[in-house]
């Protein structure tokens, strides 16, 4: 020990354990690097997985749950519905849903009959959203099943009976559904 390091009362590291401290650190480095980029190639192919089975769902997909390809030259024809005001089915508090509905339809004839069918339609679709709860309607998910189950019930009320989830899409030569997609023009939960 040297007269200096005796002075300063500190005991100077020898060499070899500064080497072994360094070369801990850069293996610590490297396996946290690595362990960060085999978090990131694993969230990255369970979001390409999940983009896979959400591209299988699109194209398993009843014809009337999607709306099909549209004509680019074609009018979309929108008839709207008035406002939705409903007490929802929350038991621990008195909520209500303000919603705002517009049925597309594939022509304008279309429109014609739903006009005509009209009080049923709004009856059917309040029935709906009567047994509803705040909760399921407050996700994207909630929206999109409403949305489904708003079309079943319009069709409902055409005459038509609603297909069957899952079923095959209707042949090119069999009569297209009147409604094709539900749009949401307002959603208001208090």
């Amino acid at each position: 020990m040297s007269t200096a390091a005796a002075v300063e009362g500190t005991v100077p590291v020898k060499a070899g354990k500064k080497k072994l401290i360094l070369i801990v650190v850069a293996a610590l480095l490297l396996l946290s690097a690595a362990g960060g980029g085999l978090v990131f190639w694993l969230k990255a192919k369970a979001h390409a997985a999940q983009e896979a089975e959400d591209a299988e769902e699109m194209d398993a997909a009843p014809a009337h749950g999607a709306a099909p390809k549209r004509d680019p030259k074609a009018v979309p024809v929108f008839v709207p519905l008035d406002n939705f005001t409903v007490n929802l089915a929350d038991r621990d508090a008195d909520r209500y849903a303000q919603i705002g509905i517009s049925l597309e339809l594939n022509d304008a004839k279309a429109g014609e009959k739903i006009k005509i069918f009209m009080p049923a339609i709004r009856n059917n679709i309040l029935m709906v959203l009567a047994h509803k709860r705040a909760s399921d309607l407050l996700e994207r998910s909630g929206k999109e099943k409403l949305a489904e189950e708003v079309l079943r019930e319009t069709e409902r009320a055409l005459g038509l009976e609603p297909p069957v989830p899952g079923a095959k899409k209707p042949a090119a030569d069999e009569e297209p559904r009147p409604v094709r997609a539900v749009h949401f023009s307002n959603f208001i939960i208090q």
